[in-house]
Formats: C-alpha cells, structure tokens, sequence
C-alpha cells in the first residue's frame, strides 16, 4: 500500500536529490549538507548521471536505477530536465516530489505550458506534486530538512509548536531566523512556490492534524485554492488550532475584469479580508505580527460576543497611549474599569480612576502591580489585557516578569505586554513564561486587534432548491454575455426581490400610462447608461416619455451603431430615503461576494462599502446593513424617518443566493431604493447581470 500523504511529504523514509553535486559551491550541494546536518536518519540517493559517489554516499544515475523504495524526491535540475525526472520518479514509484527548479508559470506562458506538462504526468502517474520555483519542507519535530534554504544551514533547528506554509521560499528562511531570536520553535514548514498540485490548503489541512503542531502561519501572496485553505481553517478551528496569515498580493485583477460598478469598488485586500473573516483566520499586518500574535492566541478561542474591547494596565502614559490610540482608529474600545472593580481594588487599598488607562508604576507597593493585573483578567468588561511596561522593564526584568506571572496565573483571556524601552531581558523571560511580548507599539495593535476581530468559521448557508427554481428557469436558455435590464430585473424579481412594473418600448408610441416615469435605453452592450447620457428621470405624462423615448432610442443608435438596441424601457419613479449598491461578483481568487455600498452614480468614488462570502445568511446580511454608517439614520436616530432596513437585508440575502447559480459571474443593483418603513420594501430600479 502506498504510504499516507502526511508521512511521504514529511516523514519520509528516503529521499532522493536529483540534481546532486560534489561541488560544495554550487547550491544544489546544499540539501545534502542540510539533511546530514540533522542527522537524518533515513536513506539519501543521490542522483546524478557523471557520479558513482557524492558525499561518501553511492550515487545513481536516475531514480529508475537507485535501489527502491523512494519516498521523497527533491528536484534540483534546469527546468527543461524536470519532466524527465518527473517520468522517472513516476516510473520509480515514488509518491513525492519537491521541485525546487524555477523557469515555470512565474515566467510566463512558455513556462506555464511547461509546467501543466509535468502536472499532467505526475497526475497519471500518482505523484504528488511541491512547487517548483520552491525552497522545500522541514521536518524540524524529527530532524528532516528537503530544502536548499541557506537560512537553514546556518540557523540551528529549534523545535517548537509552530508551523508555516510558504508562498515565498526566502520568507520560510526569515521567519525561521525570526522566530528563534523570540524563543519560538517549529515544527514543520513547507515551501509551496507556483502550487502546480499541492498547495497551502491541502498542507495546511495536513499540519492541522499534526501532534506537534499548535498554531499555522501562512505567508501568502495570493489565494490559488481558496476552497482547500477554508477546509483546512475549518479543520484547524475544530482542533483549537489557529491560523494567523500575512497577506501581500493586494491585487486589482478583480478591477480589470469587472464590468459592474461593484467589481471597481472591491479590491483584492478587501477579499482576503473577507475571506479570513469568513473562515475563522487570524490575518496580522506587520511580519512582526506573523512572528508575535501566536504567543497572544495559542490556547485561546475566537469571540462570542461580538465586543472589541481591551483593558489597558501601565506604568507609561506615553507607551499606552500609542498602542490605544491604534486601537481606536481600528474600531477597537478600551472601556473603563467599572465601578465594581474599582471598589473591589479599593477595599485592597489600590486606588483606581475611571480613565481607561490605569497607570500604576511598577515601583509602588509591592504586590499591586498583580492584584490589579488578575482583577482585568477576570473581568467581564473587556476581552483581552494590554499591559506596557516603563524602563524599568530594562533595568530590572526578571522581577518584573515575575509580576506578570503572578498576576497572570491561570487566565483564561489573551494578555498582551509591550516594553516601551528596548528590553530583550524582559522580552525572553516573557517568552519563557509563554507570555506574549511586543516590541513595537505598531505589533501590539496589531495583534491584539487581530484576536479581538477573530471570529470562528461561518459555513456557508444552504440555498433551498425551491428558492432558485425560478432562476434556473429564465437562465435555462442563456449563454455566456451580459443580460439587458429587463432580463436581469425578472432575475431578481425571481430571487424575491422587488423590481418596478416595467414597459418595453419598441417605438415611443407604445407607451401607457400616467404619472411620474422614467425612462432609458435598453441594451446588453450599453452598461452605464447614465454615463453615456441615455436615461431621463421624472418625465410626467404619455407625451413627455414618448419623446424622451424617441430621442434616446435615436442618440443610442448613433453613439452605439454596433450595440444591440432592443428599444428604451419606462418604469415608474421610485421614491425612497436611500439609494445603495448591491451586487455580487464570482471572484477568481476567493470565489462568490456579496457587496453593499452606497450606491448612485458617486459609488466608485465614495468606496463606502461592506461585502461577505456568498451566499449569506438573514443574520449576516443584517450585520452588512448595520456596517454602513450612512445607513444609519435610517434607523430612526434623532426622530429621522426610518427606513425598511428589514427588507433590505433581506435583498442582500436574496440577491447573495446567486452563489448557487454557478452560470451568474456579476450581478448588480444599482440603485437599490430604500422605502419608508411604513410603506415597506426595498426596489431595484436598475440591474446587471454578467453570464459566463
């Protein structure tokens, strides 16, 4: 029986380096060097055509002819020598292989045709899959190095409880030097590079279920599997396992190829947001953060309660201040101590005022420092504790820690210490007592933002088959292109969300009716009408639409020879207290949104927006509402009309149910009309829909 992914990738029996040398000067001597350095206790093959012998170790000329069996192969030949190999592991049986070879799709389309060639072989052959243009694994629990990373020859290899998947191979390096200055070991690390196959999800749910492994970093560049990474996050979350993830990539492909107003409004960092939100991953904005926020959550769960909210304990205005002032402009609270609190120090003799900052000098009576320390730790008004130390945290350090230790003892919420002054005395015993130190202001923020902002996963909810049965039917017929407004109105209309009685006006004598309309251009070519000068609004009687009518049908036919125009459309005036954006894109990277803004012909401007994974549920679609300050006042505030939030969340839900439309790439509303409560109800005026 083949042997599981997890031991193969790993914990591998034997490993063979393609691509050996007996030049110690070349780099590829590198990973030989790495493995006897760890004392690896396993076979090692050297492979290389002109050599009987590298590093008094038998050498071969392929894998097909070196003794079997070979778990792991490490690929270090140019590029267009990695398919040969890649037969030969295939033909040798081996279950992976670690491309560490670049000149792949990071170069381009040449590269890219490449290195589907080699997928495709390994996929018909069974073989798994690491990069290439990648730096390799570490087994640092037991000793096994595939890699050719310098930082690993010349770091000594701590064990610890951490361990990190990589999308940059130098990062694994960095982070592995970083960490051991803080006293923070790891136990496994996996360089993915390109991820032709196995990727950072499918590693990441791997090292979930790794014994020696407590807490997941990730550095990310992009997302290429997001469905795998939310597995694993979800898996992780289950063990009481968190991922902390650092994200550079903020990437405008989803702008490029968006024809919606909404698709210009989202940016690539505001997904990844999302999607760490959505999936329960702690996201950090500083590298530092990366190396310091896992002391901070390791033991600890997400939030329940839906509060921000942090105490603060110090001995220096100045340190304190920085890090709360950081926290407010992230949306964070620092409450006062309440009244119980401070009565029940009082009692002890410790006087405490209602600031959220309670200074207390560490040089004071001794034994106040941990009281007031353990009373916040105990206390339901916050749910964290942030704690600065002054110099004294230079002068004197290991008493000081020892406070911290007294007052911490058993608690059951994150604390976070920073030292004003550069103190690496006080910053190592505050690691050795697993307690989490910062150097930085700008860090401490950071990561104590990133816990109080942590959520646990959120499955997606089910969409009832019945909801989307009449969807199904208008899309049954319909290919790939842009739907016109008509059509795209009776597909809200079908999701259950209210559109005004429309009329198609083949020529300007077709309309009836009375009152207040207006009227545009129909087309599927033609996006933004306004823009392009072919809507009129508030037009009162037969005689003023139907000349508005035949002027728009005339300028479109001459601004727009090539546009299919399928007549001009006349819908009532829709009166209301708001206009917003709804929309819903497939994006590529993190796969379906829904987004809400404030919509009209300022949206892109205004980029006042908030978006979840799609489809959403009744309750997050309220959050969505109440997310939006200009909504507000519709909720009644100072005696305000109040408007029918209600049904504008349930809009956002409806219109987020396309996420089982898989032939729907965009859609938009925009705008969206906000009634009076008391007249009820949420219309969309205008809409577009992208197949595809």
């Amino acid at each position: 029986m083949p042997a599981p992914l997890s031991q193969t990738l790993f914990h591998p029996r034997s490993i063979a380096l393609i691509g050996a040398t007996p030049d110690q000067a070349k780099t590829n001597s590198r990973a030989q060097r790495i493995l006897a350095k760890a004392g690896y206790a396993g076979r090692i093959i050297p492979i290389n055509p002109t050599r009987s012998e590298i590093g008094g170790l038998p050498a071969y000329p392929s894998v097909r002819e070196a003794p079997g069996p070979v778990d792991h192969a490490l690929i270090m030949v140019p590029a267009a020598a990695v398919l040969g190999a890649i037969e030969d592991c295939v033909a040798a049986g081996i279950g992976v292989a670690t491309i560490y070879s670049a000149g792949f799709a990071e170069i381009g389309e040449e590269g890219r045709r490449l290195q589907e060639r080699i997928v495709a072989t390994a996929r018909e052959g069974g073989l798994r899959l690491v990069g290439p243009n990648c730096l390799g694994l570490l087994n640092v629990t037991d000793g096994i190095p595939i890699t050719l990373n310098a930082a690993v020859e010349a770091e000594p290899l701590v064990p610890g409880w951490l361990s990190m998947v990589s999308q940059s191979g130098s990062m694994m390096g960095a982070l592995l030097s970083r960490c051991a200055a803080r006293g923070l070991g790891f136990a496994k690390l996996a360089s993915v590079g390109n991820e032709c196959d196995l990727g950072v999800g499918e590693i990441a749910e791997i090292l979930a279920e790794d014994e020696a492994t407590r807490a997941i970093l990730l550095f990310l560049e992009t997302f290429r599997d997001s469905e795998a990474l939310a597995r694993a996050a979800a898996r992780a979350h289950a063990l009481g396992k968190p991922i902390i993830a650092y994200k550079l990539g903020r990437s405008e492909l989803g702008r490029r190829i968006a024809v919606s107003h909404t698709g210009a409004m989202v940016g690539g960092d505001e997904l990844a947001t999302a999607f760490f939100r959505s999936h329960g991953i702690l996201r950090v904005e500083t590298l530092e953060g990366l190396v310091e926020l896992p002391r901070l959550v390791v033991g600890h769960r997400p939030g329940t309660g839906g509060r921000r909210r942090a105490a603060a304990l110090t001995g220096t205005g100045g340190g304190a201040g920085m890090i709360v002032d950081r926290l407010g402009l992230l949306g964070d609270e620092v409450p006062s101590p309440p009244e119980a609190l401070r009565a029940a120090l009082g009692a002890q003799g410790i006087p405490v005022s209602d600031s959220p900052l309670i200074d207390l000098p560490m040089g004071g009576t001794k034994g106040q420092y941990p009281a007031v320390l353990r009373a916040l730790l105990a206390s339901e008004h916050c749910d964290a504790v942030l704690a600065v130390l002054g110099s004294t945290a230079r002068l004197k350090p290991e008493s000081h820690v020892d406070e911290f230790i007294l007052g911490a003892g058993q608690a059951t919420k994150p604390l976070a210490v920073f030292c004003a002054p550069q103190a690496d005395g006080a910053l190592a015993h505050l690691d050795a007592a697993g307690i989490a130190g910062f150097r930085t202001p700008e860090t401490c923020a950071d990561a104590l933002h990133a816990y109080l902002t942590w959520q646990a996963p959120r499955p997606r909810p089910a969409v009832p088959d019945a909801a989307l049965a009449a969807a199904h039917g208008l899309l049954a017929a319909r290919a790939a292109g842009v739907l016109d407004e008509a059509e795209s109105c009776a597909l809200f209309a079908a999701l259950g969300i209210e559109v005004p009685a429309l009329q198609l006006l083949q020529s300007p004598g077709d309309f009836r009716g009375e009152g207040s309309f207006a009227v545009k251009i129909l087309s599927p070519d033609i996006a933004h009408k306004t823009d392009a000068g072919l809507v009129r609004l508030g037009l009162q009687g037969e005689a003023a639409v139907r000349a508005a009518a035949g002027e728009l049908l005339d300028r479109a036919r001459s601004q727009f020879p090539a546009a299919r125009i399928r007549g001009a459309l006349a819908a009532p005036m829709q009166r209301g207290l708001a206009e917003v954006i709804l929309g819903f894109r497939r994006d590529p990277e993190v796969g379906p949104v829904v987004v809400l803004g404030m919509g009209g012909v300022l949206a892109e401007l205004r980029r006042s927006f908030t978006l979840r994974l799609a489809p959403v549920s009744a309750a997050e679609a309220g959050e969505m509402v109440a997310e939006l300050a200009e909504l507000k006042p519709l909720a009644g505030w100072r005696n305000l009309p109040r408007g029918d939030l209600a049904a504008l969340a349930r809009a956002v839900e409806a219109l987020s149910r396309l996420a089982a439309l898989p032939a729907v790439q965009e859609a938009e509303i925009n705008p969206l009309i906000i009634r009076v409560e008391a007249e009820g109800g949420a219309v969309a005026v205008d809409g577009l829909v992208r197949l595809g």
